[in-house]
């Protein structure tokens, strides 16, 4: 996987340096999103490494499945991906590209997995205290996984908290197993 960010990253570099001179961060978070959605689908991935089309056609019927979601910049990518065999980045370019984005506008996408869900005031009150913490303008967002048991998991960036009562649960079992 850390090779393919790294193959990702010239490109969604690019790719925010031409959003910013556009003005456009928002359309190309939409584009680059419909097209790793495009190349991620297992029937796609297995066309795109079929040897029976050519790297233009697969980059033509990249195109047409995008249809009116890309301008004349979005094909051009498409293009110059399939050209240099890098389709499948696409989606390491995505997530790359929604970095670059978050930083630039001084953002952090967060996640909170609880057991429950939260209730709106529970949301707010932890996306301000993540933003205190975290200096940056929280965008959170909430997940339910029942087999937490309590308690809750949350990610931002780099950092992870991980309060689950699972984690908790594993924990002692594992120091009782010593």
């Amino acid at each position: 996987m850390s090779e393919t960010i790294t193959l990702a990253r010239p490109y969604a570099r690019a790719v925010f340096r031409l959003a910013r001179e556009q003005d456009r961060l928002a359309d190309w978070s939409q584009t680059l999103a419909l097209l790793g959605a495009i190349v991620a689908d297992p029937l796609m991935q297995a066309t795109i490494d079929s040897p029976r089309l050519s790297r233009a056609e697969v980059a033509q019927l990249v195109i047409d499945v995008a249809g009116e979601g890309l301008d004349e910049y979005g094909r051009n990518l498409v293009r110059l991906l399939a050209e240099k065999g890098r389709l499948p980045l696409l989606p390491d370019i995505a997530a790359l590209y929604e970095r670059l984005r978050a930083e630039a506008e001084g953002t952090i996408a967060a996640e909170v997995v609880t057991a429950q869900p939260l209730s709106e005031e529970q949301l707010a009150t932890l996306a301000e205290r993540l933003q205190s913490r975290l200096g940056k303008v929280v965008q959170l967002h909430q997940r339910v996984d029942e087999s937490l048991l309590g308690g809750a998991i949350i990610r931002a960036g780099d950092l992870v908290i991980d309060g689950s009562l699972k984690t908790r649960l594993e924990k002692l079992a594992s120091a009782l197993t010593r």
